[in-house]
């Protein structure tokens, strides 16, 4: 799954769970910039943990401050996944 994709299945999490309109800018921090609080945040790790099928240990959520860092994530943990099932 390219980053494209992953951003794209990102933004429709955002509409659908979280109330966020537009395209998400990998820049834009999830506290700052997307107002997230620790209610929506732990929807949108829930989430991604159902879309991706994958599962966001608590030091890699602390982690992550802007969308590109959960893009990145989610990539290296798509990319885990399949060498391991190999």
């Amino acid at each position: 799954m390219t980053q494209g994709e992953i951003l794209a299945a990102l933004e429709s999490i955002a509409r659908e769970r979280l109330e966020l309109a537009g395209p998400l800018d990998p820049q834009a921090s999830l506290i700052g910039e997307l107002r997230l609080d620790s209610l929506r945040l732990l929807t949108l790790a829930v989430e991604v943990e159902n879309r991706f099928r994958i599962r966001l240990e608590p030091d890699e959520e602390a982690a992550i401050g802007t969308v590109g860092d959960l893009v990145a994530l989610i990539e290296r943990k798509l990319s885990a996944e399949v060498g391991s099932a190999r």
